[in-house]
């Protein structure tokens, strides 16, 4: 009987909620929950109402193993937003249609406002006060702005239009828990994503390979590499000024390296899980650092984000149709809304600020820059540019606070010698293999991924196999202590 209760014990505990130790697509625990999760699923897929309701329990659960109890709030919003989409279309008075939108907006703000700026706001009034009252402990549910976008979207396509408010609450739900990209993105539409629960489809083989495939990009980008770049990252960013200048802005290009895989490895994981299941999710990544400006950039970065704040903030401000000075005041203003999306503290309002800066300059030196385009002299400065410049700003975004920041750059410029490469070189080999690998895979064309992508979904089971062994294997030699979380689940 000892045993029977120790095992009991430990199966409630391993499905318990501990904050210190989220349910993360990286963990083990998660995939042994997919792989049971998969069969049933596949069992309830002649039943639409089943196959709904199993995911959103999953759902749920998913999220319950990340944030506790704030699962609940998420179904709140899920219920009071549809509860208003149903209204929207049944009221006949414009004025009242439009009061209702606001509503709904200035409740999820609100929830949003609370959890992730109440304190943000709290303690720059207390520093204008010079007062000494104690902030209170908020916990910032995990991917609370993601879902959020995602419930402002929705309520704004109803009243556009462009999307029927769902029959079922259930639809609604599935739609604004589901899973993969629940508390890390992609950010999905209402109109991409709702058609697909209502076609049920089932993915063909070839899709599950793929979904494959990307998974295993995702863990290779992930568990691998950016959690491995990290160790040495986080030590430039922990002690800034002990390192010389040359270690410091290895520190700097390896975080810039270090965030694209975390946040894109999630996003293909999350994209590939999706596929596995029959759903498409809307890709957020498409080799970024091969920018050649700082648009190109935001195009490549984040393009859920991205278009989500182009479609529901720059058009609705007037975008490129009120005149270049509001072109240009459009383009500051929704990044330096997106840089507070991403976190409370003005460093994150800086670090979009300087990004709707240098959209700006992009803009204004198209006329003069455009009669280079296709010079290779000019591309490959462009590109140098662009990436300075992200790379830089991502100091900001990294370091624990403004003079940090300035440390780290400061020491780059003002203390950085050659004799450090050939010692760095020899002690951080692995670190520079990794790197170089990241490096070189942005100088892959769309069509070599597609084809490396079609050799896996087509290779025979046992080189599929070998594959996912070999990756396997690299996790558990390159591990640190404990599994890392995603950068944005901060967010």
């Amino acid at each position: 009987m000892t045993i029977i209760s120790d095992i009991f014990y430990n199966i409630v505990d391993l499905l318990t909620y501990h904050a210190d130790k989220p349910m993360l697509f990286s963990s083990g625990l998660f995939w042994a929950l997919f792989l049971i999760f998969i069969p049933i699923y596949s069992s309830f897929r002649s039943s639409r109402l089943k196959m709904t309701l199993f995911v959103i329990f999953f759902s749920l659960f998913f999220y319950y193993k990340s944030s506790g109890l704030f699962f609940l709030l998420l179904v709140g919003t899920s219920l009071v937003d549809w509860l208003l989409s149903r209204l929207i279309v049944l009221i006949k008075w414009a004025w009242l249609k439009k009061f209702v939108v606001f509503l709904s907006i200035a409740i999820s703000l609100s929830v949003l406002g609370y959890f992730k700026y109440a304190n943000f706001f709290l303690w720059n009034w207390n520093a204008m006060v010079q007062g000494n009252f104690q902030l209170p402990d908020i916990i910032l549910p995990v991917g609370i702005s993601f879902y959020t976008f995602q419930s402002i979207s929705y309520i704004v396509d109803v009243y556009r239009g462009t999307v029927k408010p769902t029959e079922s609450w259930w639809d609604y739900l599935f739609f604004l828990s589901f899973f993969p990209s629940l508390v890390a993105g992609p950010i999905v539409r209402a109109d991409y994503f709702l058609p697909q629960i209502r076609e049920n489809r089932q993915a063909s083989t070839p899709e599950v390979y793929a979904g494959l495939w990307l998974i295993i990009i995702g863990v290779v980008k992930k568990a691998i590499i950016a959690d491995y770049i990290s160790q040495y990252n986080d030590l430039i960013f922990d002690t800034p000024g002990s390192y010389t200048g040359f270690e410091a802005l290895m520190g700097v290009i390896g975080y810039t390296m270090q965030i694209y895989c975390d946040f894109s490895g999630y996003s293909d994981m999350a994209i590939g899980i999706a596929a596995i299941m029959g759903f498409r999710l809307p890709p957020n990544f498409n080799m970024p650092y091969k920018s050649q400006s700082l648009t190109e950039f935001w195009r490549r970065w984040h393009i859920s984000l991205s278009t989500w704040l182009r479609d529901y903030l720059y058009i609705p401000l007037g975008g490129n149709r009120k005149g270049i000075f509001r072109l240009y005041l459009n383009n500051f203003l929704t990044m330096a809304i997106g840089g507070l999306w991403h976190g409370a503290a003005w460093k994150f309002v800086f670090w979009g600020a300087m990004h709707g800066i240098g959209l700006i300059v992009n803009k204004m030196c198209r006329p003069f820059t455009s009669r280079f385009d296709g010079k290779i002299w000019f591309s490959i400065f462009s590109w140098a540019i662009t990436l300075i410049f992200v790379s830089l700003l991502w100091v900001f975004f990294r370091a624990a606070s403004w003079s940090d920041s300035c440390v780290i750059i400061a020491s780059i410029f003002k203390d950085f010698s050659f004799d450090s490469i050939s010692p760095f070189l020899h002690t951080r080999y692995l670190w520079v293999i990794m790197m170089s690998v990241i490096i070189l895979s942005h100088c892959l064309s769309e069509r070599w991924c597609d084809f490396i992508s079609d050799l896996f979904v087509k290779s025979p089971w046992f080189f599929k196999f070998i594959v996912f062994i070999v990756v396997v294997q690299l996790v558990i030699e390159l591990q640190s202590a404990e599994v890392a979380p995603f950068i944005y689940y901060q967010f």
